[in-house]
């Protein structure tokens, strides 16, 4: 068999495992619900300070949304083909009103893992109620989202809070630049 072949072949299988992995977490399997919901929220809770703390003006937009969906940890892994999960909740008047489940499959030149955290700020009432309303709901097809990126302190202006819904993706090392949320896909999570 060739080298090539055998690279690939490894790639691939290795795909396989950290896809399997990424749906893996310490609040499922034998998890009941309440543990489930607890560990999500403590998540929540965690993400939203890092986001605060790490991005300039990002609390007065969270304080000011009619609702924040937080995905605190999405893991995202592939080669040539890459799927991304994770568990968060949705904030209205900073209580958890409901759970959801964030998917998201991409095919193209890409390579590796990756954890980050993903957060929806819905800054109407008419886009959180879209929301909402939805039996599952994709960025980009239900919604576009005003993607605030590396250098988003200059970004953040009356006009950007003007925006139906805006998004930021953290990394270990602040928010990341050169991504995209379309075709992202949340649906509730039955907990």
């Amino acid at each position: 068999m060739p080298v090539e072949k055998k690279v690939f072949l490894t790639a691939a299988a290795a795909l396989a495992i950290l896809v399997v992995a990424a749906g893996c977490t310490t609040t499922s399997g034998s998890a009941g619900p309440d543990q489930r919901r607890a560990a999500i929220d403590a998540g929540v809770d965690d993400a939203l300070a890092s986001l605060i703390r790490e991005v300039p003006g990002a609390e007065a937009m969270v304080e000011g949304a009619s609702g924040v969906l937080v995905f605190p940890d999405i893991l995202e892994a592939g080669f040539m083909i890459a799927a991304a999960r994770g568990s968060g909740a949705l904030r209205v008047d900073g209580a958890t009103r409901s759970y959801h489940a964030k998917t998201r499959g991409s095919f193209g030149i890409q390579a590796g893992a990756r954890s980050t955290a993903m957060f929806l700020l819905f800054m109407t009432d008419e886009a959180l109620a879209r929301f909402e309303n939805s039996a599952g709901w994709t960025v980009g097809a239900d919604a576009s989202v005003t993607l605030l990126t590396a250098g988003a302190s200059a970004q953040l202006s009356t006009r950007t809070a003007q925006q139906p819904v805006i998004g930021f993706v953290l990394a270990n090392r602040g928010l990341m630049g050169g991504i995209s949320l379309d075709g992202a896909r949340i649906t509730d999570l039955d907990l």
